[in-house]
C-alpha cells in the first residue's frame, strides 16, 4: 500500500512535468524520522517546527502529524535509541567490536545518520536531554553491559560505546579527511580491536 504522493522538483517552463515522487508509509516515515534526528543535532528541540521537519522529509506537515501525531510523539521516537541498538548489538560477541565500528561508519556513509551521535547534543534540549541520556544509558550501555561477562562489566560498556560516538565525531562532524578517503572495512579492522579490548579483555 502506497502512501500520498510527495511532490517532485519544480519544471522549468517548457519543460515536461516532473513524474511525483511516491513513497510506500514505511519509507515516509523514515524519511520524516531522518529529517527530525538532523535538526536534533544542530537546534534546540523547542526551536525545531513540524513544518521544518516536513520541508526536508518532502512531504506536507499534515502528513507528519498522520504517522506521529505530534511534535512530543515525533520527537520521542527520535529520542530512542532502541532500534538502533537492535542493529548495533546484532553481532556474537566475539566479533561485535568490528560490528559496531562498521555499522556506525555505515551508518553515516549510507543513511547520513549516526546511530549513538545524538546523544553528544543532550545538552541542547534541556529536561528533553535527560530523557535522552536515561534512554542512552538503558537502550546503548546497559544493554551492552548485559551481554559482558568478567569484572567491571558497566565501564567497560561506556568505554567501549565512548570508542564508537568519538569515531562518529571524527567521522561524521570533524570530517576526518584520512578517515573519510578509507575504506569502512579497513577502518573497522584497524579500530575494531580497540573497542573488542573492552568487550573482551585479554580474549
Amino acid at each position: 500500500m502506497t502512501g500520498p504522493a510527495a511532490t517532485g522538483p519544480a519544471s522549468a517552463p517548457g519543460e515536461p512535468a516532473a513524474a511525483p515522487v511516491r513513497r510506500d508509509a514505511e519509507a515516509t516515515k523514515a524519511a520524516i524520522l531522518r529529517a527530525a534526528r538532523y535538526f536534533l543535532v544542530r537546534r534546540a528541540q523547542a526551536d525545531v517546527t513540524l513544518k521544518a521537519v516536513a520541508e526536508r522529509a518532502g512531504v506536507s506537515p499534515p502528513l507528519v502529524l498522520k504517522y506521529f501525531g505530534n511534535k512530543d510523539a515525533l520527537f520521542a521516537r527520535v529520542m530512542s535509541f532502541d532500534a538502533d541498538a537492535d542493529a548495533l548489538l546484532n553481532a556474537p560477541l566475539a566479533g561485535l567490536g568490528r560490528h559496531m565500528v562498521r555499522y556506525v561508519l555505515a551508518a553515516q556513509r549510507d543513511q547520513g545518520t549516526d546511530p549513538l551521535l545524538r546523544i553528544a547534543f543532550a545538552p541542547l534540549h534541556g529536561d528533553q536531554g535527560d530523557i535522552l541520556r536515561a534512554n542512552f544509558r538503558a537502550q546503548v550501555t546497559e544493554r551492552l553491559a548485559g551481554r559482558l561477562t568478567g569484572p567491571g562489566a558497566g565501564p567497560r560498556a561506556e568505554l567501549a560505546v565512548a570508542a564508537l560516538v568519538g569515531l562518529g565525531v571524527m567521522y561524521g562532524i570533524a570530517r576526518g579527511t584520512h578517515l573519510r578517503a578509507t575504506d569502512i572495512d579497513t577502518i573497522a579492522d584497524l579500530y575494531g580491536p580497540l573497542v573488542q579490548a573492552q568487550l573482551t579483555p585479554g580474549g
